[in-house]
């Protein structure tokens, strides 16, 4: 099967206190918004304490146009890519030496943040030594289900590739969206919830022989579920000014209802009860949402702490977040023969599951 053999994570420079991101939204939306001191309580009560952007707070005090944050945008998501690549490729906790960029076969770059033609990885490429020959694979549109959905990818083309190493790069921007003009309440619940970040992992084949420093999560099997009619669940609409954020409030309602009986499918097919699961890997979309996957798979809430850490710490990042959860359980958790579902939901409405074994 194919495995995942390193991971690695990247920070963003400038970090906020909830409080302080609170009291900046409240400065910017000021007698704006009817009922605003009611609405400031999903900072208090989303689990989150910091987060990480790559602009500083007094950046969103002034207009932007949709130009200027675009440019932004190519410019640090290209940055960000090559450092966590780099981190990805030399990582000392997982490798025993370092891997060249010129023996990837295949990028898959993941990003819903900002538009770029041709995509970031070809910019990427100028800045690292790849191969000219390299297979590139962006996905854009998937939002917080990007990085599940690239894992899959990943092991779609190791299977086809038995010979392959594949990066999957995954770099969110959220914060360079941010409309300052926009006085609904999914933009508020936005600015109480998204953060930047990036990540990056290493697919390999079955045919690569890599010897690791600590058991690798072999990915055993991959599904998605689409709801159809579902595009005003979350997404961007895209407006002159740029892209502004649509969110529903009914999303832990629908892990319930729609969610819930899909994943106990797709692991039944693999011959498995949620119970049986060591690690439930889950893109903390927010705390709402954690404790949806926790009621409708009867998981302990322990289930879902480092994911609930990771929300804590870093906001919703939307599709890196995933992978910082799995970074922490290839560090600290995976032991041989563990069980691990990684499962991620995004625009469409959409989700992306992939099933794990940790092996020598």
């Amino acid at each position: 099967m194919p495995k995942i053999i390193s991971i690695s994570t990247h920070q963003p420079p400038y970090t906020l206190q909830q409080s302080n991101a609170e009291e900046l939204t409240k400065e910017l939306f000021y007698e704006k918004i009817p009922k605003l001191e009611r609405y400031l309580k999903v900072f208090d009560n989303g689990g989150i304490e910091t987060r990480h952007f790559c602009v500083p707070p007094e950046w969103h005090r002034t207009n932007h146009s949709f130009e200027e944050r675009n440019g932004l945008y190519i410019e640090l998501a290209t940055q960000y890519s090559v450092s966590v690549i780099q981190a990805c490729l030399q990582n000392e906790a997982f490798l025993h030496s370092p891997i060249s960029p010129k023996e990837i076969d295949a990028i898959i770059f993941v990003s819903s943040t900002g538009i770029s033609t041709p995509s970031i990885d070809a910019r990427v490429m100028n800045k690292l030594p790849f191969s000219n020959q390299l297979k590139r694979i962006p996905l854009w549109g998937l939002g917080c289900a990007g990085g599940a959905a690239g894992v899959s990818r990943a092991y779609d083309f190791c299977k086809a590739h038995p010979n392959a190493k594949v990066l999957v790069v995954c770099v969110e921007l959220c914060s360079l969206t941010f409309q300052p003009n926009d006085f609904s309440k999914s933009n508020l619940i936005g600015a109480s919830l998204f953060a930047d970040g990036a990540a990056c992992i290493l697919v390999c084949g079955d045919e690569i022989m890599i010897d690791t420093k600590k058991p690798s999560p072999s990915i055993l099997a991959t599904g998605s579920k689409w709801m159809p009619d579902s595009e005003n669940v979350m997404g961007w609409d895209v407006k002159n000014n740029g892209l502004h954020v649509i969110f529903q409030k009914s999303i832990p309602a629908i892990i319930t209802s729609w969610l819930g009986p899909y994943i106990e499918q797709f692991l039944l097919e693999q011959g498995i009860y949620s119970e049986q699961l060591t690690h439930f890997i889950a893109h903390p979309g927010g705390k709402k949402v954690l404790k949806a996957y926790e009621d409708t798979l009867y998981l302990s809430s322990q289930k879902t702490d480092i994911s609930r850490e990771i929300l804590r710490q870093h906001g919703n990042m939307s599709s890196p977040t995933v992978l910082y959860v799995l970074e922490q359980f290839m560090l600290h958790e995976g032991q041989v023969e563990d069980t691990g579902l990684l499962v991620a939901l995004g625009p469409g409405f959409c989700a992306e599951a992939v099933l794990l074994n940790w092996r020598e």
